[in-house]
């Protein structure tokens, strides 16, 4: 099985931290997001890191890591959404199957090593404000329904936690341009639901470092489940 991480975006939410450290390089408890989220992954035969933004100082601390001694970066040259930076490591991807993240979240090692056991799936965990969230329905069986972005909903739901695992056949399905211009790996995530059992595994640990409140709070997060 290989892994993807999408790791090319610009951190415009971490302003001023992000205008000279990448944001998977920004440092949670002494380590690098980026390190957290590849020690968190199973066991991999190759990682694939999409890249842009101060590409290279990613490849930088890639060459120092340990944890995956077969890796690459893609550049995703222009940012035209997650579907786009999925659709750019297709020459990349080796395995039947492969995992995607997103790179500036911090996810269970469990949760991940139990994603990967299933043909396709998602993980989800629940939040208070799903207006905020793309939500994702499953089934009495534990397959995905639908996925709907910020649903006019209140109260507790699960949330798409941007943790996939894709057959290789997901390269051979058209994605839309969305109404913002961009590509969604989400509407990917859509039609293989519709084409058999997409699995929602829900996660008991994340945590996103999207702002620099979150990223100040992670500080002091128990952090002792996102890594194996």
């Amino acid at each position: 099985m290989d892994a993807v991480i999408l790791a090319a975006g610009f951190g415009t939410r971490l302003r001023p931290h992000t205008l000279t450290t990448p944001k998977p390089l920004l440092q949670v408890q002494g380590r690098p997001i980026l390190d957290w989220i590849i020690g968190a992954l199973p066991p991999v035969d190759r990682l694939v890191v999409v890249v842009n933004y101060l590409a290279e100082q990613i490849e930088s601390y890639l060459a120092t890591q340990t944890h995956v001694r077969n890796w690459t970066t893609v550049r995703q040259d222009v940012p035209r959404g997650t579907g786009d930076a999925l659709r750019v490591c297709r020459p990349h991807i080796e395995s039947d199957r492969f995992l995607v993240l997103n790179g500036d979240d911090l996810y269970g090692a469990a949760d991940l090593a139990l994603l990967a056991t299933k043909p396709m799936g998602l993980l989800a965990h629940p939040v208070e404000e799903p207006r905020k969230f793309g939500i994702v329905f499953p089934r009495a069986d534990g397959t995905l329904e639908k996925l709907i972005e910020k649903p006019p909903l209140d109260g507790r739901q699960l949330a798409n936690i941007g943790a996939y695992l894709f057959p290789k056949r997901v390269f051979e399905i058209e994605l839309p341009l969305s109404p913002r211009g961009e590509y969604e790996i989400t509407d990917a995530v859509d039609t293989l639901a519709k084409s058999g059992p997409y699995h929602v595994v829900e996660a008991t640990f994340w945590l996103p470092i999207g702002t620099v409140e979150a990223w100040h709070a992670a500080q002091n997060a128990d952090v002792s489940r996102a890594s194996r």
